[in-house]
């Protein structure tokens, strides 16, 4: 199982990053765990300064933007 972590304040772009990380990997039948990270201090420790960011079995593999279905549907 996967785990995919979803860095950011939880503004809009945040919740439809862990939407589509969720619905790629339905629609791909792999198990992935999504975590959300809120807290700036833990943002911080990934090295990340623009949020959404998307880590991906503890590698930052994106971040400042909502990636595309194609980018996500590369990292799961």
């Amino acid at each position: 199982m996967k785990t995919v972590k979803i860095l950011g304040s939880g503004c809009k772009k945040c919740l439809e990053t862990a939407e589509l990380a969720q619905a790629v990997a339905d629609e791909k039948g792999v198990a992935i765990k999504i975590e959300k990270v809120t807290d700036m201090a833990k943002i911080m420790d990934y090295d990340v300064m623009s949020t959404p960011a998307v880590v991906v079995d503890e590698k930052v593999v994106h971040k400042g933007s909502k990636p595309t279905k194609e980018q996500m549907s590369a990292w799961i």
